[in-house]
């Protein structure tokens, strides 16, 4: 398989990716729970700016416009039997603005969730789940992409069930998970659990690493344990990072992202100490965010990995979950709220009896 996202690691120390879809096309007109995939057909001079806007900042890597393109998610629009129409959309509008540009950009197949919850704690199997992301992937692959982008998983099963549908089209894989909830997935994968499955897949993974979450503090932390596990498992993926622009406020009726340009740019640099060679931003990153990335990015000089302090003093504070994994505790007991880990019952223990 000719990896072209591999190819451009070895020419780049790190790739910049491109920032939020869903926030910034809320700012060009869509609507609260109107399906961006929809605009591939409906709006595509709208999804051809956003690009376009993200390639001028200085994206590297601009993912397309289908994260809700499974059968699964397009089916609550009225829009399941229009899977390949809207994906190979997708693929060709960010294809033609990566063609256009003055240097190499890597076009990446969006692939999001299904939504819904996977065998054995759900009544989807995983076999229908890799059935619906494979007609998505030959979809996009149809529209040009370079490169299967799976993003914003929480489980096991998921992981499994996508990889197996983009499995077979020989192109380069990504997947990335939402560490949302005390430095897990909100189906409590941590950050090695993320790394570990990546080598039962039997599947060469290019890249794995972590998107969204609870802001850029919660993803460098991610990182670092990302980076730890890559190296107590023996792999080498490159990681990846993708953090949400700051914490989300609801001002004037608005939500809006709170990170700033020089937030972002500082996330950057730090998030390439802790080990992450494709950088992006994830909701809330606007173009204006990205060229502050870009221009952190070409000023890098690598530097030793930043501390907890450091990431909590330039960031965010950082969950009492990712503290725990990031001194080796792994445990749910060791991310609880208390952090004292597993803890000692103090009750008396009765004698034994000779009831036996």
């Amino acid at each position: 398989m000719n990896n072209i996202l591999a190819d451009r690691l070895k020419e780049s120390r790190v790739l910049l990716a491109d920032g939020a879809t869903g926030t910034n096309l809320f700012g060009m007109g869509l609507e609260t729970g109107d399906s961006p995939e929809l605009w591939n057909t409906d709006h595509p001079e709208r999804i051809t700016k956003l690009h376009q806007s993200f390639v001028d900042a200085g994206s590297d890597i601009i993912l397309t416009n289908s994260f809700g393109g499974t059968h699964y998610r397009l089916a609550l629009h009225n829009a399941g039997h229009r899977v390949e129409e809207l994906n190979v959309n997708a693929a060709q509008i960010a294809r033609k603005v990566a063609d256009g540009a003055s240097k190499k950009v890597l076009v990446a197949g969006s692939i999001g969730p299904t939504g819904e919850i996977l065998a054995p704690n759900g009544p989807v199997s995983i076999e229908d789940a890799a059935a619906a992301f494979k007609e998505q992937a030959l979809a996009l692959k149809k529209g040009g992409v370079d490169i299967m982008w799976i993003e914003t998983i929480s489980s096991a099963e998921e992981i499994e069930a996508a990889v197996t549908g983009v499995a077979s089209l020989g192109m380069p894989i990504v997947y990335t998970v939402s560490i949302d909830t005390n430095g897990r997935t909100m189906m409590g994968l941590t950050a090695e659990d993320t790394v570990r499955i990546s080598t039962s897949l039997n599947t060469h993974i290019t890249a794995v690493g972590t998107n969204c979450g609870v802001g850029a503090s919660e993803v460098v932390a991610a990182v670092k344990n990302l980076s730890t596990a890559r190296d107590t498992l023996g792999v080498r993926p490159a990681l990846v990072a993708k953090a949400n622009c700051g914490i989300p406020e609801y001002i004037d009726g608005e939500i809006v992202y709170n990170g700033t340009p020089e937030l972002m740019a500082s996330y950057a640099a730090m998030a390439a100490n802790a080990g992450a060679s494709i950088i992006g931003g994830c909701c809330g990153t606007s173009p204006l965010h990205v060229q502050a990335m870009r221009d952190a990015i070409d000023q890098y000089q690598p530097a030793p990995t930043p501390s907890l302090d450091e990431i909590a003093e330039q960031l965010g504070e950082v969950s009492q979950g990712a503290r725990a994994q990031l001194s080796g505790d792994l445990s749910v007991a060791g991310g609880s709220a208390t952090g004292r880990g597993a803890r000692t019952s103090r009750r008396r223990k009765k004698p034994p009896t000779n009831d036996a």
